[in-house]
């Protein structure tokens, strides 16, 4: 996937979203039955950067203390605020909040289809590239650490397979994804989700 433009980026992405349904990817095909109250929007930023003449992918480590997917590999953003006005601008404010990354140095690219988490939120990933290197300013009380990942090693199927995972109740045991270890951090669950239906998007040959 290195030789893909940000041209290219653009256009798989814009073909895969016109492709998908108007609903939201599930997390558990169950969901709809057990989620009674609207879904809370949020948006994410994946951000492409080049290092080392390969497409890599910058993700954070929740800090250990918070109250939701604590500790869990992720990418930068949140709820959507009353006053965004659209998802890009929801993921570029949280990026800034929580990584410094400036939204006026982020050039998007594109979005993916929107994802339903067992949490109840409507996430609309956002996907933009970012100059590397980069000085970033962490938010202490929401990131542990930053890092970034290859995306033709994200590509690789023998670094992702689906684990079987007990979920609360009233959910049944349910299939989640999960990738190898790289660089001592795990990325699963709905970011890893998010990451293969990203490269499902690049990965397909379309004219």
């Amino acid at each position: 996937m290195n030789h893909l433009s940000e041209a290219e980026i653009t256009r798989r992405l814009s073909l895969a979203l016109d492709r998908s349904s108007q609903e939201p990817y599930l997390e558990f095909p169950a969901l709809p039955q057990f989620l009674s109250e609207p879904a809370r929007l949020a948006a994410v930023l994946i951000p492409f950067l080049t290092y080392g003449s390969r497409w890599h992918i910058l993700l954070t480590r929740r800090h250990s203390d918070l109250p939701e997917h604590s500790g869990q590999v992720a990418f930068p953003g949140g709820r959507a605020d009353p006053e965004d006005t659209s998802p890009e601008q929801t993921a570029l404010r949280e990026s800034y909040e929580e990584i410094g990354l400036k939204p006026q140095d982020v050039r998007l690219l594109g979005r993916l289809q929107d994802y339903l988490t067992i949490t109840n939120y409507r996430i609309k990933p956002v996907v933009g590239v970012i100059p590397w290197p980069y000085e970033l300013h962490p938010a202490e009380a929401e990131v542990s650490r930053v890092f970034t990942i290859p995306l033709d090693w994200l590509a690789q199927p023998a670094n992702h397979a689906e684990r079987s995972r007990q979920l609360p109740a009233p959910y049944a045991p349910a299939k989640v994804a999960y990738f190898e270890p790289y660089d001592g951090e795990v990325l699963w669950g709905a970011s890893a989700r998010i990451t293969l239906n990203l490269v499902r998007a690049l990965a397909e040959e379309t004219v």
